[in-house]
């Protein structure tokens, strides 16, 4: 079902919309919470954090653009407020591809789960902007439009920021760095 229609639904009391906004975008923000702040406790609590604030402030919300795009800024507001916060230590998130599903061979969960730990480790080394721009482009599937919104920067600086952290982790992935 279309946002606009789940989020109308949910400020007239129906749950089930509610929920269904939480199950349509939960795993893509999990994802980008997980990204960037590489500790699974803190991308859930970011992402917890976050449903809780949509849910309270509910009847005052109005949809002006993509859901997705808010919510992905959210959550990625809120985990930099609980990186601040807790002053955590960079970890290695724990393996994000245990959302495929059961039937997958096991050698492929762990090539997957090594090449995740790769990129997770070379994400970590770039400068937070780039980490940033990268990690809501691709995790969170935003346009880079909606990632100006949050930055404060040109649509110039949110590509040049991109296109230099895309360029930096192909140089760590390849071992030239």
């Amino acid at each position: 079902m279309h946002d606009r229609r789940l989020v109308t639904r949910s400020k007239r009391g129906n749950r089930d919309a509610l929920r269904r906004i939480y199950e349509k975008h939960r795993d893509k923000l999990l994802m980008v919470a997980i990204a960037l702040s590489h500790d699974v406790g803190v991308a859930e609590d970011a992402l917890h954090d976050v449903f809780v604030a949509f849910t309270e402030n509910l009847a005052r919300f109005e949809l002006t653009g993509s859901l997705k795009a808010y919510l992905a800024t959210c959550v990625a507001n809120r985990v930099r407020d609980l990186m601040r916060r807790r002053r955590l230590a960079r970890a290695e998130p724990e393996s994000a591809c245990s959302a495929g599903s059961d039937r997958d061979e096991p050698s492929r969960l762990v090539a997957c789960n090594e090449e995740l730990q790769q990129v997770s480790a070379a994400l970590a080394q770039l400068p937070s902007e780039q980490r940033e721009v990268i990690v809501l482009r691709l995790y969170g599937q935003l346009r880079f439009r909606a990632i100006v919104q949050d930055a404060g920067v040109s649509v110039n600086t949110v590509k040049g920021q991109h296109r230099y952290g895309i360029g930096n982790l192909r140089s760590m992935l390849n071992g030239e760095v």
